[in-house]
Order: C-alpha cells, then structure tokens, then sequence
C-alpha cells in the first residue's frame, strides 16, 4: 500500500539529547527523589518496567531535562539498537548515558509512538547499523541518529500503523501464552509418565 510520505531526518522532527551523565554506576537510594532508567528496565516490545527502575539522588546542582509522557528512549550501545516510546512516565524520571532522549519538536506533524516504531524497523535499523562504531561494543553517535533519515506519512496514518502494530504484539503475546501453556502441559504429561515408569 503506497504512502504519501515526507523525507526528513531525525534533528528536523524531534530534539535529541544524552542521557544524564552519571560519572560512576547508579547507587540506589530507596528514598531518592530521582527514578533511573537503565537499559534492563526497557524493551522494545513492553517498553518501560517502572516496577524495575530504582531511586537515587542525582548530586550535580543543574535540573535534568525530566522524562516525560511521549519521549522516546534510544538505545545507543549494546547488541540491539532500539526506541522505547514513554507512556504513563513517572515523575522525576532520568535515563542513563546509554541512552539517548527524544522529543519530538511541538511544530513536527509527529507520532510519538510511530516514531519508535519506524526507528526499530528494517530500513532504519539499516541505517543505524551502517552507520554504528567499535570493535567490543557497537554505539551510534548522537550525530548519526540526527542525521537518520524517516519517511513520514500524514498524523491520521501514522496512527492507523500504530494501532496496527499495537494488534500484532497483543496477537504475538497471545501466541506466546498459548505455547507457553501448551509445553507446560506436555510437560505435566512426561513427569506423569515418568512418574508411572519409575514406579514399576
């Protein structure tokens, strides 16, 4: 199905920055005022496990850029390089370096969630994947992911792909449900019958 779609690069649609700069590893601080995302708290299906992520306290004096509701997290470094949209945020919410935080600019005709879509599906992940450096880990630079080059079709569009694609990963947990509950049958069968053959 053919699209009506604009090319344009990622700085022109939203604003990209780091995550916080956190010098050393992140001490949880069960009282902090400060919620950290790190990299185990997000998929690319789920998105965001707030359950998971911990407090702290942040020690600069400078007031971070918060994580807000329609931010989208990318994952620069590591095996897989993928976009987390943020829904239900809670307040006070930073990400770690590894990360890097968009937010689509006010004036850009843009999706949040279409945005993360489009950034983890083939044609983008080509790019990125071009585009990535090192030798033990492979990143992106901030530069790169600017320069990422979209194709964006009318808002009313955009939202029909969403709603699509939100369809296809409740099918595919349905999918996973229905297997997982099908091998744990089977496997009740098996230790029924090995139970039986043991017994003789």
């Amino acid at each position: 199905m053919p699209f009506d779609a604009l090319k344009e690069s990622l700085s022109e649609l939203a604003l990209v920055q780091a995550g916080y700069p956190f010098r050393t590893t992140v001490d949880e601080v069960p009282d902090g005022d400060v919620r950290v995302i790190q990299m185990k708290d997000v998929s690319p299906e789920l998105g965001i496990d707030w359950s998971a992520v911990i407090r702290t306290r942040l020690a600069g004096r400078k007031q971070p850029d918060w994580i807000v509701d329609g931010d989208i997290l990318f994952a620069a470094k590591g095996a897989r390089f993928y976009a987390a949209c943020v829904g239900a945020a809670l307040p006070n919410a930073v990400c770690v370096p590894a990360f890097f935080h968009l937010r689509v600019r006010p004036e850009a005709a843009l999706d949040p969630e279409f945005l993360a879509w489009q950034i983890n599906q083939l044609p983008c992940q080509r790019q990125l994947l071009q585009a990535a450096e090192g030798s033990s880990q492979l990143s992106i630079r901030r530069t790169v992911l600017e320069q990422l080059v979209l194709a964006v079709p009318p808002i009313a569009e955009q939202r029909r792909i969403v709603a699509l694609a939100g369809l296809a990963s409740q099918e595919r947990q349905a999918l996973q449900r229905l297997i997982h509950n099908r091998e744990q049958q089977l496997q009740a069968i098996a230790e029924d019958l090995g139970a039986q053959a043991s017994s003789h």
